[in-house]
């Protein structure tokens, strides 16, 4: 690769981790997991960096998609966390911001009600800013059935005791 593309990869890189990060966090539903997804993502968009075109970040939370929904297919692999890893934001976490990490974890435990293509699909409208268009084309399916499980994934977050009990959501 070019140093010209290497050096635009590279601001891509910072100006855009914590959103994706964000965005990761938000479909799986783990820190951890989310920077591996992130990580991953990175790696694989490297190489085609040169042949991109247009819209970076949209080729990227493309691939991030993929990759969370074909982690997801995957059969359990009889993996178990041996010691319970501490969630670092509740670390981070001060008295003032009790309010906001309490509603942050209400919706990432209601979101984890979700299927998977819900989740995806929620993230990408509502966090990732989305159309209905661009959505159902990340994703592969119609724009019909974006606007279906957007709506009944919306209809499930409205019930979520998770956000009812914390004052985020319900009717």
């Amino acid at each position: 690769m070019t140093r010209t593309a290497d050096a635009d990869f590279e601001r891509f890189v910072v100006a855009q981790s914590t959103p994706l990060l964000r965005f990761a966090e938000m479909l799986c539903g783990d820190r951890h997991t989310a920077e591996d997804l992130v990580q991953q993502a990175l790696m694989r968009s490297y190489p085609k960096w040169h042949r991109l075109e247009g819209d970076p970040l949209r080729f990227v939370r493309r691939v991030l998609v993929n990759r969370f929904l074909s982690q997801a297919r995957r059969r359990w692999n009889n993996e178990v966390p041996s010691d319970p890893v501490a969630n670092d934001w509740d670390q981070r976490a001060v008295a003032d911001f009790a309010g906001a990490v309490q509603t942050r974890e209400a919706v990432l435990s209601a979101l984890n009600g979700l299927t998977v293509r819900e989740r995806a699909v929620v993230a990408l409208r509502y966090s990732q800013d989305l159309s209905e268009a661009e959505t159902a084309e990340l994703l592969g399916m119609a724009t019909g059935t974006v606007k279906s499980t957007a709506s009944r994934a919306l209809a499930k977050l409205r019930l979520a005791p998770d956000l009812i009990d914390s004052g985020v959501g319900g009717n």
